[in-house]
């Protein structure tokens, strides 16, 4: 019987409510497929801000290395009311969300975006397009890029001036991409690379680099797009993606748009995943602490985090199918948190969602 370390960081806000739906789904996963999950809890965020008085330690960093994956909820309070904004920067609690990325060596990040037939009236796009459904994964390149290349602002002939540096070597595009073509194997077998090689150097590297890796997957389907069209084909027609593969800031638009069109980013779980097999799965959504502790908060985000978490770090795929059968049903069956109810449906809190997915697996 195969047995795995999980690392749980419960997090801030909604966060522990909504872990302990996912732990919940994972527990009946376990029993009906036969493997063992242990479970480890770490602190990141503001709940480690207040035991230890910083975001991030260095032995919660080295416990969340030595398990198989971490589950994560969610991090962070209210920037305008909680005292964890007062301090510096590095000590904030999202200065612990990078940090872990960073100490993991997390470079690749999963988004994937599809759309219930059961609430295709949320999504804003024409009903034509609705009824075509979609189902797509942005693989986002997250440690490399604009976002972490040289910059700096100063005086030059007397104008403020800001440079950003975009830089991106093949060794740091080879990895993401082999990862895209390694998650298209377990779906539909396609993958377009966005880029914008008409104009930049780095995105004529990263074609010709994921030109090179595609050599190696000769089963998958690969094919290219200028980042402004992709942009637009998202929204006229985003039954034609499967796995879109990009660089860092085009992922990170990309991404937020493909999560609107689904219609509500309370559904959407993700991953990051380093060179291993290891991964830090999490909700898109963030920390609500408005709505904390009420049992209203919409946990189906985690419970699909840990769904991606037993297919890409344990490689329990059919456990991981019976996670996301769980949750359409539950779906199908009416049942609704408050963020996606509708006439006709039977509004359920936190919980009750949690027991519902996990008594479906």
């Amino acid at each position: 019987m195969n047995t795995y370390r999980i690392a749980v960081i419960s997090g801030d806000g909604i966060g522990p409510e909504i872990v302990t739906q996912a732990w919940k789904v994972l527990e009946a996963a376990q029993k009906k497929f036969g493997f063992v999950l242990e479970r480890t809890d770490v602190l990141l965020g503001g709940a480690s801000i207040d035991a230890h008085g910083e975001p991030l330690t260095k032995e919660a960093l080295e416990t969340a290395r030595s398990c198989d994956a971490v589950l994560m909820g969610s991090i962070g309070g209210d920037a305008a009311t909680s005292p964890w904004y007062k301090l510096p920067a590095h000590l904030r609690p999202e200065a612990g969300l990078l940090a872990i990325r960073k100490g993991l060596g997390l470079f690749a990040n999963l988004r994937p975006a599809w759309l219930y037939e059961e609430l295709r009236e949320a999504c804003p796009l024409r009903g034509d397009i609705r009824c075509a459904g979609f189902d797509m994964l942005i693989m986002r390149e997250l440690t490399g890029g604009l976002y972490f290349g040289e910059r700096y602002t100063r005086i030059e002939n007397g104008l403020r001036t800001a440079v950003d540096t975009l830089v991106y070597n093949e060794n740091e595009i080879r990895r993401i991409a082999v990862k895209a073509f390694e998650v298209a194997r377990k779906r539909r077998g396609e993958v377009v690379s966005v880029d914008k090689a008409n104009v930049l150097d780095s995105s004529r590297l990263w074609r010709a680099v994921v030109e090179e890796v595609s050599a190696d997957f000769p089963d998958i389907r690969l094919s290219h797009m200028l980042v402004d069209n992709c942009a637009m084909q998202l929204v006229r027609d985003p039954s034609r993606f499967d796995v879109i593969l990009t660089e860092n800031m085009f992922g990170d638009i990309l991404s937020d748009e493909a999560s609107m069109i689904t219609g509500s980013i309370g559904m959407l779980p993700s991953a990051s995943l380093n060179e291993t097999r290891f991964g830090l799965y999490e909700p898109s959504h963030g920390s609500a602490p408005d709505i904390a502790g009420q049992d209203i908060a919409n946990p189906l985000a985690t419970i699909l985090s840990a769904a991606m978490m037993l297919r890409y770090s344990l490689d329990q795929d059919k456990a991981a199918e019976a996670v996301e059968h769980a949750v359409r049903q539950v779906l199908r069956d009416g049942y609704r948190t408050e963020d996606i109810w509708s006439d006709g449906t039977e509004k359920v809190g936190t919980a009750r969602m949690g027991d519902l997915v996990a008594e479906r697996v």
